[in-house]
């Protein structure tokens, strides 16, 4: 027998669209970002932009590094997440293409993508149920 999912109660907040300075890694960028205006969690809404390299992680548990120059990020989805420090922890997901044209997708890996020249990202904020009770 499978596990029921968890179903989290909740509302969306606020909006936010920012811009990833180059050579910021993606994923603390964003991290930085909802740190900046005030979300403690989030869900990716867009995004358009490229990286220098790019590094995913495989089916097989290892990570796979896209060179570039400009690796096109062709989809991005996730969410952030509080972490009990006051810190937050983004996971993100998505279809990266080499200057080549092949394609890539799965989980990026925190710290191994640079943003190339500039990357644009809209995210809006979720309201646990929880922690609105507690606000």
């Amino acid at each position: 027998m499978s596990e029921l999912p968890v179903v989290e109660k909740g509302s969306m907040g606020r909006v936010a669209y920012a811009r990833i300075a180059p050579n910021e890694d993606l994923l603390y960028g964003v991290e930085k970002m909802c740190l900046s205006v005030g979300f403690k969690n989030a869900f990716v809404r867009g995004a358009l932009g490229s990286l220098v390299d790019g590094c995913i992680l495989g089916g097989d548990g290892q990570n796979l590094v896209v060179k570039g120059p400009a690796v096109e990020i062709v989809s991005l989805a996730g969410e952030v997440r509080s972490v009990d420090d006051g810190s937050v922890r983004a996971a993100l997901s998505g279809v990266i293409a080499d200057p080549e044209g092949q394609v890539y997708g799965g989980p990026f890996v925190a710290g191994l993508n640079p943003i190339c020249m500039t990357f644009e990202v809209t995210l809006e904020e979720w309201l646990p149920e929880d922690l609105r009770a507690a606000s």
